[in-house]
């Protein structure tokens, strides 16, 4: 019987291979699964002091990211971030709001989450409370916590209690060191013992002494009389402190976590209400000025929680790209999230702009960085490192890159850790900050140690200022994401519409449209062809008026528009007086009027550019644009000349401002005339100007027009003249007065 079973054993194993098999094919094996993703991470600011509605503001905060919560089996991480004002250290917290906010991060909700409390400078008063209810602590090596009973009167029982309660439901801090924190009466004694340190009040001491016999040493860690108060190393020493941390990115070091996974969200998991505001063109204080205006404006009006910088700029003033950076670098990370978006160029200083904001994202072919506007010197350099620098902390990120996109003279290298992917791109002084109790390998000859940092070869060249393309931005950190287009970008941050673009108002848009490079060529146009007009005719009039109207508006574009200056107003004003000299009062073509017409030409040159000399490829690039538009002006006016010299008298208003040519008939008897000319007959006769002598231009002899030329005055038409002189061809004539 047994061995008739075998064959049908045989055959239902066959069929649970063959059902096996199939479901294998269906449900790829755990081995083949995606590799694990890192933990979900969020970051909440918690300002200090906490008072008033603090706590409440937080507590939403968390229970936003509770009900948007949908992770797998990594416990997703809660990072608390302890913000004070500078020198305040968070003292004066509330008790009450203290108290709750830390049941709250101790009650069940929280359990499936590792909540983290992170310390950059200090959590003083009861915000220590809120510290002590986190599941980890991570703090700066010089940070400090505790000093919780600092300012109040008495230490009653509910705050003992309160005390004691949260230390003993998460155990980071032992009770007795919480309430040496918070009571000066208490001597908190560390205990060692056979099984490891023990801490405890006098009645816990004499309670151990009494119960146990393992008692090796007993040392007073708290005095009676003071507040229990520790730097980051010493709790690290004592084992309350997982690990230290200075910044952002030895925080996510600490927690394994990518650093871009901390950066803070304003909106929670809410709608973004966001505006893009556009920084165009060169820097300088007027721009700057009006970007900040915008961006505080929309802030209070609107409750604005995303910000686009729209980046187009060639840099200009680095001291104003500075301003600008601190002030973005300012604003409040967990309020309002800035991203610097770079369709085309952010070149030089421009560079630091993008720093400040918290993210930024290129397009692959933009250009960061290089040679800009304004050739920056070693000294302005010097003196704008250390806000470079502070920005870069404030954002944690890296400062050597930014610098090195305006400094020729500062080295980036590309910094790898053994053993694994992680690599940095920092000057060796950044590094040697950043990294300063760790090895490095200066080059890749020595066989370098698990964990161990070797330097690679440097991304810049000596002598030149770094520039990189957006993908390469992107490879060395700088930038953080690359797009296509705009509307990429609003996909990438799930933009419902995109965002409303807020700049100045009607008045200063209408000044960049006047002082882009084809309405000033326009302007140029007219305003040169107008004023030809003008000083071919007697009098002022129309002509001289949409002269002045149009140089008036080219210069006051370009002056807003930051590229004009008072230098270049000057030169066009002298330029044309000196013409205007020339013309009326020095007879002749001489230096006044040479001088006069180079200094005319490179005002107009100088007005739409930031230098005077090129010394870049950048400026090169722009001084040949700015003389191609001036030289096309100029063979404009000339071609223009030529025509109207030859159609004007036919236009039925314009005609009045131009003598009719003579006809064929007319230029015939002319030429005869003049190729035996003799004037000596004309000689003390009496005739009328047909056109104003400026000296030279024409008069009516009875039937006769002759080219004649004043003795020197100005002559204007339709007045009486009477000739002085004839020499051969040469008529010299003078006006006659009335009586």
């Amino acid at each position: 019987m047994g061995f008739a079973l075998i064959p049908l054993l045989i055959v239902f194993a066959s069929l649970v291979t063959v059902v096996h098999s199939q479901e294998a094919e269906r449900e790829p094996p755990a081995a083949q699964s995606p590799a694990a993703q890192p933990p979900a991470a969020h970051r909440i600011r918690v300002p200090l002091p906490l008072r008033d509605s603090t706590d409440r503001i937080v507590k939403q905060k968390v229970q936003r990211i509770l009900s948007g919560d949908s992770s797998g089996a990594e416990r997703p991480v809660i990072v608390f971030e302890f913000w004070s004002p500078e020198g305040s250290e968070g003292r004066g917290s509330e008790f009450e709001r203290a108290l709750s906010l830390a049941r709250f991060l101790t009650g069940p909700e929280l359990d499936r989450f590792r909540t983290v409390a992170f310390i950059p400078k200090a959590a003083t008063g009861h915000a220590a409370l809120v510290a002590i209810a986190c599941e980890e602590i991570i703090m700066s090596e010089d940070a400090i916590l505790g000093d919780a009973g600092a300012g109040e009167p008495s230490i009653g029982p509910t705050m003992r209690g309160g005390y004691a309660e949260i230390s003993r439901n998460r155990r980071t801090v032992p009770e007795a060191i919480a309430l040496g924190m918070l009571d000066p009466k208490l001597t908190i004694s560390q205990v060692t013992t056979g099984s490891g340190v023990l801490y405890a009040w006098p009645e816990e001491l004499e309670r151990l002494q009494n119960e146990r016999n393992d008692i090796q040493a007993i040392d007073t860690l708290i005095p009676a009389g003071q507040l229990g108060i520790f730097r980051g190393d010493k709790l690290r020493s004592l084992g309350m402190v997982s690990y230290l941390a200075e910044d952002i990115p030895q925080l996510a070091s600490a927690l394994q976590i990518p650093a871009d996974r901390l950066t803070f969200d304003p909106s929670m998991g809410g709608a973004w209400i966001p505006i893009q505001v556009e920084v165009d063109g060169p820097i300088v204080s007027g721009s700057v000025d009006r970007v900040i205006r915008t961006i505080q404006r929309e802030m209070d009006s609107r409750q604005v929680n995303f910000i686009c910088l729209r980046i187009n700029s060639p840099g200009g003033d680095a001291s104003e790209s500075v301003r600008l950076g601190g002030f973005l670098a300012d604003l409040d990370p967990s309020q309002v999230r800035t991203v610097a978006y770079i369709p085309e160029e952010a070149r030089s200083d421009a560079v630091v702009i993008a720093l400040a904001c918290d993210q930024t994202v290129v397009a692959g072919d933009a250009i960061l960085g290089g040679p800009g506007a304004v050739t920056i010197g070693e000294q302005e350099i010097e003196d704008l490192t250390e806000s470079v620098q502070r920005i870069a902390e404030q954002k944690s990120r890296s400062w050597s890159i930014t610098l090195a996109m305006m400094d020729p003279s500062l080295q980036v290298y590309r910094y790898t850790r053994a053993g694994s992917d992680e690599a940095v791109y920092l000057s060796a002084d950044e590094f040697a900050s950043r990294f300063a109790n760790e090895l490095v390998v200066e080059n890749d000859d020595a066989t370098p140690i698990e964990g161990e940092w070797v330097r690679g070869e440097a991304i810049t060249t000596p002598g030149k200022i770094l520039e990189l393309d957006g993908r390469r931005a992107e490879q060395v950190g700088l930038a953080r994401f690359v797009v296509n287009d705009f509307n990429e970008f609003t996909q990438l941050y799930q933009l419902e519409d995109s965002p409303d673009l807020i700049g100045p108002n009607w008045a200063f848009e209408f000044i960049d449209k006047l002082a882009s490079p084809e309405v000033a060529g326009i302007l140029l146009f007219i305003g040169a062809f107008a004023l030809m007009a003008e000083l071919s005719s007697p009098g002022l009039g129309a002509g001289g008026f949409l002269a002045a109207l149009c140089f008036t508006l080219y210069f006051w574009a370009n002056y807003l528009n930051g590229t004009a200056e008072i230098l270049e107003i000057l030169l066009f004003v002298l330029g044309l007086s000196f013409i205007v000299i020339e013309i009326f009062v020095i007879p002749g073509f001489g230096v006044f009027g040479l001088g006069g017409a180079a200094m005319v030409l490179l005002s107009l040159v100088l007005a739409v550019q930031t230098f005077v000399l090129p010394t870049n490829s950048y400026q090169y690039d722009q001084f040949g644009r700015s003389l191609a538009m001036v030289a096309s002006v100029m063979t404009g006016i000339v071609v223009g000349g030529f025509v109207l010299r030859k159609y004007l008298h036919r236009a039925p208003f314009l005609g009045r401002v131009m003598l009719m040519p003579p006809d064929d008939d007319t230029r015939e008897e002319l030429s005869r005339r003049e190729a035996i000319v003799d004037y000596d007959y004309l000689l003390d006769e009496l005739g009328t100007t047909q056109t104003q002598l400026t000296p030279s231009g024409k008069a009516r002899f009875g039937d006769e027009v002759v080219d004649v030329i004043s003795n020197g005055d100005l002559i204007r038409k339709g007045e009486s003249i009477r000739v002085i002189e004839v020499f051969g061809s040469r008529v010299v004539v003078e006006a006659v007065t009335n009586g």
